[in-house]
């Protein structure tokens, strides 16, 4: 039974990602600027769900459990902070929350939360939870894929959103582009 477990972690992670993009929220609209982007999140968090699990069954991890406890533990702790963060961030948002390139007329620069060490802590979320699926299943094929998998379709989003909020908020957020790192939070905030 002990073989199932990346399994169910890996679908149960799916699972829970799948429930909060669905999720009502009480926000603000505008006008969506892009949305093939989130297109292309979701069908590479699907790739890599489903890759990890494909490789952890074609190594005959259901026969025998043929995962490490280590790389599992390390997997379900990004997970968590995975999930985590992006909540602490859609937090902060509030009403400006969106799983697109959104701006909204009256939308506010937000620098708390998560926003204080990095400019796109979801993104850098799902980064820890697309490493969370690999973790789990001892995938180590499909945890060398998440980079080049995920960050083409991040970075074609980064070149759309950036712009977009320099755009809407001019100086002040080039002075936020040049205090706090973008997707990686390397450094601690500092005073503006």
């Amino acid at each position: 039974m002990l073989c199932y477990l990346p399994i169910i972690l890996t679908i149960a992670a799916s699972g829970a990602r799948i429930l909060e993009m669905k999720r009502k929220r009480d926000v603000t609209s505008g006008k969506v600027q892009e949305n093939f982007t989130f297109r292309l999140f979701v069908v590479v968090g699907a790739i890599m769900a489903a890759g990890s699990i494909a490789e952890y069954v074609m190594r005959g991890g259901i026969v025998r459990p043929g995962f490490s406890w280590i790389a599992l533990a390390a997997g379900v702790v990004s997970c968590i902070a995975s999930f985590k963060l992006r909540w602490a961030a859609i937090a902060a948002l509030g009403k400006f929350w969106s799983l697109h390139v959104e701006i909204r007329d009256n939308h506010e620069f937000v620098q708390s939360g998560p926003f204080r060490f990095v400019r796109h802590p979801t993104y850098f979320s799902m980064i820890l939870e697309l490493l969370s699926f690999p973790l789990f299943c001892s995938a180590w094929f499909m945890l060398i894929l998440v980079p080049i998998a995920y960050i083409p379709a991040l970075m074609l989003r980064l070149r759309l959103e950036e712009p977009a909020m320099v755009n809407k908020f001019g100086d002040a957020y080039r002075d936020y582009q040049r205090r706090v790192p973008m997707l990686i939070p390397y450094k601690w905030p500092s005073k503006h």
